[in-house]
């Protein structure tokens, strides 16, 4: 069976509004949970017969302009709205092809040069591909800095490292969401949220929301075992030669009692280096 994206989250979004919302009186016992279909289709000014064949998955082609009107109905933002956007096909060439793990050597040579700042590289899926000296000293509490979703669901670290670890869930699953609409048929993005949604009940619930999330400047608020409290910003970077990947920096405001954790914490991997060498 074909599978419905499109309309498994118009009824995920629907469902998350109440007619309060929307500026809508509310009317008699409800029996679902959200917003009516008739209501949708009457906010989005298109028939409720239309509307509910999208929802069905019996129509799958609605026009640009419909798009808009459906994002703007159920509140949707400019993630969510782009993400709509691609799920009924409307946004040609916004799709990734075949990406790669290749981190190349420039990109490497790069990431060394960022001494003082985490710095590393990640694919669609949220895969480590390539980190400096300080982004491993700063993820060493997890028994693999291999994908940061498996990290933050499935590690046991995860819950202390993330100190705020509600919000840095809903953003990877958001975020893991954003890239199934760009890249639907990846193989490594299947396994993967097979895997989280198996063993994950809390990443099997944020999933189906269907929020979405693409990049955010939210500070980072970790707890280190080995020098303590974090607050760090950072910065995204896309890899022109290399769609899909993204380079990060994790920096700390100047002077501030996080950049001297940072300093303590490669001092400390360096020196530990040296010892196991």
């Amino acid at each position: 069976m074909t599978e419905n994206h499109l309309g498994e989250f118009l009824r995920a979004r629907r469902a998350a509004l109440r007619p309060r919302d929307v500026g809508m009186a509310s009317h008699g016992v409800r029996r679902v949970a959200g917003l009516r279909r008739e209501e949708v289709a009457v906010l989005a000014g298109v028939n409720v017969d239309y509307y509910t064949r999208l929802e069905q998955g019996r129509e799958r082609h609605p026009s640009a302009s419909v798009v808009d009107a459906l994002g703007q109905a159920l509140r949707l933002d400019a993630d969510a709205h782009a993400h709509l956007h691609r799920l009924a096909g409307t946004v040609p060439g916004d799709r990734f092809g075949p990406t790669t793990d290749r981190v190349s050597p420039a990109l490497r040579q790069l990431l060394d040069g960022y001494p003082g700042a985490p710095a590393f590289v990640v694919d669609l899926t949220l895969d480590i591909l390539a980190g400096n000296a300080l982004a491993d000293a700063l993820h060493s509490p997890f028994e693999r800095a291999d994908n940061l979703a498996r990290m933050v669901f499935l590690d046991p670290a995860g819950r202390q490292f993330y100190t705020r670890w509600g919000d840095t869930a809903q953003t990877t699953a958001g975020h893991l969401r954003q890239a199934a609409g760009l890249a639907p048929d990846a193989p490594r993005l299947r396994a993967l949220l097979h895997a989280l949604t198996e063993h994950s009940a809390d990443f099997a619930r944020l999933w189906d929301t269907h929020a979405v999330h693409g990049k955010t400047l939210d500070a980072k608020h970790l707890l280190h075992p080995d020098v303590g409290h974090l607050t760090l910003t950072y910065q995204a970077f896309d890899v022109r030669d290399a769609p899909g990947q993204q380079l990060v920096v994790y920096q700390a405001a100047p002077g501030s009692p996080s950049a001297d954790a940072l300093a303590l914490l490669g001092s400390l991997h360096a020196t530990s280096d040296r010892t196991a060498g």
